[in-house]
């Protein structure tokens, strides 16, 4: 009897800490790996990002009963922006993922983003992104969230240093508020090309982080340069810890229209991640 009783305890206790695993991995795909510059689109300009993230090996488990398995997945997002003022910005995303050859769409999101004028042109700047998602059953056990991004940034001729300190309110009884910061370190190598590396952590749950190795923790190796009218932002990330994914690799494509009469081209502005981190001779929108 006392060995039966043993053996259902262990087995308890490892239910409990797969369980305790399970919930301290993050409870949403990622369709945008991005740090956010303070960079904004023109006044009455359009943009558009094509947000792609692939996941060669990551974990085999879902994040919760359900939930996609980012191992073999693609992640992505079409995203679009327009400049309202030289402060101010909204956009629109849709996001999808791809897995098992099933294409799922994830509903959609709104941001409004806030930032310091001419941020391109400051050694220092700042600003606020507030994102509200919808989102679906497969990538969320909420259906309702809100990010909010700060942004805090500094620069000079050769290098950039950015935080954002993101934090994540999910809604609903299974809501929670997470802190998931991200920071970015470039240095500019020529023209139009930029060499960095970037970090992203999910701590878990604010008030109640779980050990270093439950938390997720990647770095990524990041290069930022124009191809045409386009620019192009690629990395490849490593995972830190045991619940991260092992390998990722990402890819921002972005165009900027022209501005309506005006003489600015698409080329002249670069579009959200794929920026010129440390141009200063043209206006830059980098949003993320």
């Amino acid at each position: 009897m006392l060995n039966r009783y043993l053996k259902y305890g262990r087995l308890n206790v490892l239910a409990g800490a797969a369980l305790s695993i399970v919930l301290a991995q993050p409870a949403r795909a990622t369709d945008e790996i991005q740090v956010y510059n303070a960079g904004i689109a023109a006044v009455g300009q359009f943009t558009i990002q094509q947000h792609l993230n692939y996941v060669p090996l990551g974990l085999k488990d879902p994040p919760f009963p359900g939930g996609l398995v980012s191992n073999h997945s693609v992640n992505g997002t079409p995203e679009f922006a327009y400049g309202v003022t030289d402060w101010w910005e909204v956009g629109l995303y849709l996001p999808f993922a791809v897995q098992d050859q099933k294409f799922l769409p994830d509903a959609f999101k709104l941001r409004t983003l806030f930032v310091s004028p001419n941020a391109d042109k400051r050694d220092f700047f700042y600003g606020v992104n507030l994102e509200f998602s919808n989102t679906t059953p497969k990538f969320s056990q909420t259906r309702f969230t809100l990010e909010v991004r700060p942004i805090i940034g500094v620069r000079n001729a050769d290098y950039e240093f950015i935080v954002n300190p993101i934090v994540d309110a999910g809604f609903g009884k299974l809501g929670e508020l997470d802190f998931a910061p991200a920071a970015r370190l470039a240095r500019k190598l020529g023209h139009d090309t930029f060499l960095g590396l970037e970090y992203y952590a999910d701590f878990g749950e604010i008030g109640n982080f779980p050990k270093l190795a439950d938390q997720q923790h990647t770095l990524f190796l990041v290069t930022d340069f124009k191809l045409g009218v386009f620019n192009v932002d690629f990395g490849v990330g490593y995972g830190l810890t045991q619940s991260s994914d092992r390998w990722v690799i990402k890819t921002i494509i972005g165009y900027a229209f022209p501005v309506p009469g005006s003489n600015s081209s698409a080329g002249e502005r670069s579009a959200g991640g794929p920026v010129n981190p440390m141009s200063h001779t043209s206006t830059r929108f980098l949003q993320p």
